[in-house]
């Protein structure tokens, strides 16, 4: 009985755990597109300042031409971080069906357990009534 338990919390423990990394990857992401975000007004506002848009001219700013490669980096760790986000949603599904299964056998062997205790009792109280007739 002591090990179902223990399985229990191991499986109800790992689909937190899952979770957390999950919402973990989703943070990641929401922080890098709002970085990203804020690189795109940076570099519109270095390029009106400029009242260049072309990046080959000669004269782009140096700042947007490095903004750019920021946040080109960004896009690149946001798609490596979907394929974790899509990786990590497969195993939060898995644990949580590995749960599922560990609580339905739990319940129905413990329905089994109480079943037994049950009719322990109820032998256990006959002994007695027939101990007390007799």
């Amino acid at each position: 009985m002591k090990s179902r338990e223990g399985l229990l919390r191991l499986k109800r423990f790992q689909v937190e755990e899952k979770r957390r990394q999950l919402t973990q990857i989703e943070t990641m992401i929401g922080e890098f597109d709002k970085m990203s975000a804020d690189l795109d007004s940076q570099i519109a506002f270095e390029e009106q300042k400029a009242g260049i848009s072309d990046v080959n001219h000669f004269a782009y700013p140096t700042f947007a031409k490095a903004a750019i490669q920021r946040r080109d980096n960004l896009h690149g760790s946001i798609g490596e971080l979907k394929d974790q986000l899509a990786a990590a949603e497969l195993s939060l599904k898995e644990a949580q069906e590995g749960l599922d299964k560990a609580e339905m056998l739990d319940e129905r062997d413990g329905g089994k357990a109480r079943e037994a205790i049950n009719l322990e009792r109820e032998r256990m109280e006959l002994q007695h009534q027939r101990s007390m007739i007799g």
